[in-house]
């Protein structure tokens, strides 16, 4: 190639070579820039994040408390080999459990919400069949908690027997949890009630408790309580 460039700009010519010669470029310096990936940057600078790091997804939060829209949702699940039905689910939205327990109005809202369910399951004439009902034992609770209260009014709905301390629990714990038999039903089938069903234990253990005594059991709630 020619050590000059001519270009015609306007019937002139240029010569480029002569200004490419008087042109500077700065050269930058890289010496002080970390390039490492997941490594400890050198003390004093601060540590490059890694890019092409795997992002582990992160954990749910257990301390951010359920909720329940009331949306209805009558459905029949299994969950640690027990069968229960529930009409409402746990939602993203709604009154938080807590708040829904600590209303005295919610305790007649659950007992006709769950009673036409239970009657159109078991039949309208539960009284003549020989049926009770009985919920979880109380853990933390020395008086009627808000499933004693729900099956009391179920019990009257029903037109059927309660039986409130079926079981006795030592400790508070839920999953492998065992129950004493604190009253024994005489009815041959029992109603077995919880408000709220998360994993299905505290059902389990009533039928541990209850089946090997010859009683015919049936599981249900109104808040299933997983998503």
């Amino acid at each position: 190639m020619a050590d000059t460039i001519s270009s015609q700009v306007e019937g002139a010519a240029v010569d480029m070579g002569e200004i490419m010669r008087d042109m500077t470029f700065p050269v930058a310096d890289l010496s002080s820039l970390d390039l490492s990936l997941g490594e400890a940057a050198p003390q004093g600078r601060a540590q490059q994040k890694d890019l092409f790091a795997v992002q582990q997804r992160k954990a749910w939060d257990k301390s951010t408390e359920a909720r329940c829209d009331f949306s209805y949702k009558l459905r029949l699940t299994r969950r640690s080999d027990i069968n229960f039905i529930s009409i409402w689910q746990k939602s993203l939205y709604g009154r938080t459990l807590t708040d829904i327990k600590g209303d005295p109005d919610m305790v007649e809202f659950f007992a006709k919400s769950i009673c036409p369910v239970i009657k159109e399951m078991l039949g309208y004439n539960l009284k003549e069949g020989d049926w009770c009902i009985c919920t979880s034992p109380k853990r933390r609770h020395k008086v009627k908690n808000f499933a004693t209260l729900i099956s009391e009014r179920l019990a009257q709905m029903l037109e059927i027997p309660f039986y409130e301390d079926v079981a006795f629990c030592h400790t508070k714990q839920r999953v492998n949890a065992v129950f004493e038999l604190n009253v024994l039903p005489k009815e041959h089938n029992i109603i077995v009630y919880d408000d709220f069903v998360t994993t299905g234990q505290t059902l389990a253990a009533m039928r541990r408790l209850l089946q090997p005594l010859g009683k015919n059991l049936v599981w249900f709630t109104n808040v299933n309580n997983k998503l």
